[in-house]
Protein backbone atom coordinates (compact mmCIF):
# COMPACT_ATOMS: atom_id res chain seq x y z
CA UNK A 1 0.00 0.00 0.00
CA UNK A 2 1.41 3.42 -0.93
CA UNK A 3 0.93 6.53 1.16
CA UNK A 4 -1.60 7.67 -1.44
CA UNK A 5 -3.73 4.62 -0.63
CA UNK A 6 -3.29 4.86 3.12
CA UNK A 7 -5.82 7.25 4.75
CA UNK A 8 -3.68 7.53 7.89
CA UNK A 9 -0.59 8.56 5.91
CA UNK A 10 -2.69 10.96 3.86
CA UNK A 11 -4.02 12.58 7.02
CA UNK A 12 -0.60 12.96 8.59
CA UNK A 13 1.84 13.56 5.74
CA UNK A 14 1.17 17.32 5.69
CA UNK A 15 2.02 17.79 9.37
CA UNK A 16 5.31 19.51 10.16
CA UNK A 17 7.51 18.04 12.88
CA UNK A 18 10.62 19.55 14.41
CA UNK A 19 12.53 18.01 17.30
CA UNK A 20 15.59 19.01 19.27
CA UNK A 21 17.60 17.69 22.17
CA UNK A 22 18.80 20.64 24.21
CA UNK A 23 21.35 20.77 27.02
CA UNK A 24 19.05 22.81 29.23
CA UNK A 25 16.43 22.11 31.88
CA UNK A 26 12.86 21.63 30.67
CA UNK A 27 11.59 24.70 32.52
CA UNK A 28 14.22 26.90 30.85
CA UNK A 29 13.32 25.63 27.38
CA UNK A 30 9.59 26.05 28.11
CA UNK A 31 10.29 29.64 29.16
CA UNK A 32 12.01 30.26 25.81
CA UNK A 33 8.67 29.48 24.13
CA UNK A 34 6.52 31.48 26.55
CA UNK A 35 8.40 34.52 27.87
CA UNK A 36 8.55 37.43 25.42
CA UNK A 37 12.09 38.48 26.36
CA UNK A 38 13.32 34.92 25.73
CA UNK A 39 11.31 34.38 22.52
CA UNK A 40 13.10 37.46 21.18
CA UNK A 41 16.47 35.72 21.65
CA UNK A 42 15.72 33.09 19.01
CA UNK A 43 12.38 33.46 17.22
CA UNK A 44 11.01 36.98 16.76
CA UNK A 45 11.66 40.69 17.23
CA UNK A 46 8.96 41.23 19.85
CA UNK A 47 6.17 39.21 21.45
CA UNK A 48 3.02 39.42 23.55
CA UNK A 49 2.32 36.17 25.38
CA UNK A 50 -0.25 35.66 28.11
CA UNK A 51 0.91 32.58 29.95
CA UNK A 52 -2.46 30.82 30.18
CA UNK A 53 -4.96 28.95 28.05
CA UNK A 54 -6.90 31.50 26.00
CA UNK A 55 -4.14 34.09 26.33
CA UNK A 56 -2.38 35.87 23.49
CA UNK A 57 0.41 34.20 21.54
CA UNK A 58 1.44 37.07 19.32
CA UNK A 59 4.89 37.16 17.76
CA UNK A 60 6.11 40.01 15.56
CA UNK A 61 8.97 39.88 13.10
CA UNK A 62 8.47 43.50 11.90
CA UNK A 63 7.00 45.33 14.91
CA UNK A 64 6.34 48.52 12.89
CA UNK A 65 3.99 46.50 10.63
CA UNK A 66 2.03 44.33 13.10
CA UNK A 67 -0.62 43.24 10.59
CA UNK A 68 1.97 41.44 8.44
CA UNK A 69 4.55 38.83 9.35
CA UNK A 70 3.10 38.26 12.78
CA UNK A 71 0.83 35.92 14.68
CA UNK A 72 -1.37 38.82 15.76
CA UNK A 73 -4.68 37.58 17.13
CA UNK A 74 -3.41 34.07 17.86
CA UNK A 75 -4.26 32.43 21.17
CA UNK A 76 -2.83 29.80 23.48
CA UNK A 77 -5.02 26.70 23.15
CA UNK A 78 -3.29 24.50 25.75
CA UNK A 79 -1.03 25.34 28.66
CA UNK A 80 0.76 22.85 30.90
CA UNK A 81 3.94 24.53 32.25
CA UNK A 82 7.05 22.51 31.52
CA UNK A 83 5.09 19.89 29.56
CA UNK A 84 2.96 21.27 26.73
CA UNK A 85 2.16 24.48 24.91
CA UNK A 86 -0.27 24.83 22.00
CA UNK A 87 -1.32 27.88 20.00
CA UNK A 88 -2.85 29.02 16.73
CA UNK A 89 -0.51 30.25 14.01
CA UNK A 90 -0.72 32.87 11.26
CA UNK A 91 1.36 32.77 8.09
CA UNK A 92 3.57 35.58 6.72
CA UNK A 93 2.32 38.26 4.34
CA UNK A 94 2.80 36.26 1.12
CA UNK A 95 0.30 33.61 2.35
CA UNK A 96 -1.93 35.90 4.39
CA UNK A 97 -4.78 36.12 1.84
CA UNK A 98 -5.74 32.46 2.27
CA UNK A 99 -3.93 31.07 5.31
CA UNK A 100 -4.80 33.79 7.81
CA UNK A 101 -8.50 33.72 7.02
CA UNK A 102 -8.79 29.93 7.17
CA UNK A 103 -11.06 28.50 9.80
CA UNK A 104 -9.45 27.01 11.71
CA UNK A 105 -5.99 28.51 11.47
CA UNK A 106 -3.00 26.20 11.46
CA UNK A 107 -2.07 24.98 14.92
CA UNK A 108 1.21 24.38 16.75
CA UNK A 109 1.73 21.97 19.65
CA UNK A 110 5.06 21.90 21.46
CA UNK A 111 5.85 19.21 24.00
CA UNK A 112 8.75 19.20 26.44
CA UNK A 113 10.30 16.17 28.14
CA UNK A 114 13.31 15.75 30.41
CA UNK A 115 16.25 13.72 29.13
CA UNK A 116 19.59 12.71 30.59
CA UNK A 117 21.19 15.67 28.77
CA UNK A 118 18.45 18.21 29.46
CA UNK A 119 15.28 18.54 27.41
CA UNK A 120 13.67 17.09 24.32
CA UNK A 121 11.36 19.52 22.55
CA UNK A 122 8.98 18.35 19.83
CA UNK A 123 6.99 20.80 17.71
CA UNK A 124 4.04 19.67 15.60
CA UNK A 125 2.47 22.17 13.18
CA UNK A 126 -0.78 20.96 11.64
CA UNK A 127 -3.81 22.23 9.76
CA UNK A 128 -2.31 22.52 6.28
CA UNK A 129 -4.81 22.21 3.44
CA UNK A 130 -4.24 20.32 0.20
CA UNK A 131 -3.91 22.92 -2.55
CA UNK A 132 -0.72 24.06 -4.30
CA UNK A 133 -0.79 27.43 -2.51
CA UNK A 134 -1.11 25.72 0.87
CA UNK A 135 1.71 23.35 0.00
CA UNK A 136 3.92 26.34 -0.82
CA UNK A 137 3.02 27.88 2.55
CA UNK A 138 3.72 24.59 4.34
CA UNK A 139 7.14 24.24 2.71
CA UNK A 140 7.98 27.84 3.56
CA UNK A 141 6.99 27.23 7.18
CA UNK A 142 9.03 24.01 7.33
CA UNK A 143 12.12 25.98 6.32
CA UNK A 144 11.28 28.73 8.82
CA UNK A 145 10.91 26.24 11.69
CA UNK A 146 14.21 24.66 10.69
CA UNK A 147 16.00 28.02 10.91
CA UNK A 148 14.22 28.88 14.15
CA UNK A 149 15.25 25.60 15.79
CA UNK A 150 18.84 26.15 14.68
CA UNK A 151 18.70 29.50 16.48
CA UNK A 152 17.13 27.85 19.56
CA UNK A 153 19.81 25.15 19.59
CA UNK A 154 22.53 27.79 19.37
CA UNK A 155 21.49 29.06 22.81
CA UNK A 156 22.90 25.92 24.45
CA UNK A 157 26.15 24.15 23.60
CA UNK A 158 26.30 20.47 22.68
CA UNK A 159 22.85 20.27 21.16
CA UNK A 160 21.54 18.29 18.26
CA UNK A 161 18.32 18.15 16.36
CA UNK A 162 16.37 15.69 14.33
CA UNK A 163 13.54 16.15 11.96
Amino acid sequence: MTSQDDPVAEATDKVLHRRAELAAPVREVFDHFTRPELLCKWLCATAHVDRETGGRYELFWVPDDPENNSTIGCRVTAWAPGELLAFHWRSPAQFKAFANVADPLTHVVVSFAPTERGCRVHLVHSGWRRTPEWEEARQWQARAWSVAFEQLEALWPLTGSTR
